[in-house]
């Protein structure tokens, strides 16, 4: 397993001071943030997942903890739409470039507004998918925030 991917070029780009953490990825598992959690020894609410979502019918990309589930009502007012959904699979790998379960929200192929859920900054670090299963960067949340030029929100 590789621990450069595009999204720890993309991190190491912007200057931002991260380290890299690997699992082993259980692709059964029936919650994938929650395994990764499990593996890594840490908090849940420190290790969180990416997810791809259409807002009004167009792409964007938000960050909840692992042990939440998004409240889409408040995702998609939180993006100033009407209405929200996940992402089809299939189209959140090509807009992304990534895998599902190795999705990152650094290094996308294409970039997409992006929110990040105010529970991640609770956390002095947080663990974020390193853009391949079973790689986790761990960083400080607000260096995220700033990366990404992504908001915060209250998106659970």
């Amino acid at each position: 397993m590789s621990k450069t991917t595009r999204a720890t070029l993309a991190l190491q780009q912007a200057g931002i001071s991260f380290t890299v953490a690997t699992y082993d990825y259980d692709p059964n598992a029936e919650r994938i943030g929650l395994q990764a959690a499990e593996a890594l020894g840490a908090d849940p609410s420190s290790v969180l997942k990416t997810l791809m979502v259409e807002v009004d019918g167009k792409p964007a990309c938000v960050i909840v903890p692992s042990d939440c589930e998004v409240n889409l009502k408040k995702l998609a007012a939180a993006f100033g739409g009407k209405s929200a959904q996940m992402m089809k699979p299939a189209d959140a790998e090509r807009i992304t470039g990534y895998h599902v379960g190795g999705i990152s929200p650094f290094g996308q192929k294409k970039r997409v507004p992006t929110l990040v859920d105010g529970g991640a900054f609770a956390h002095e670090r947080v663990f974020i998918n390193g853009g391949q299963r079973g790689v986790q960067v761990n960083l400080d949340p607000r260096d995220a925030l700033t990366v990404l030029g992504a908001k915060s929100a209250a998106l659970t």
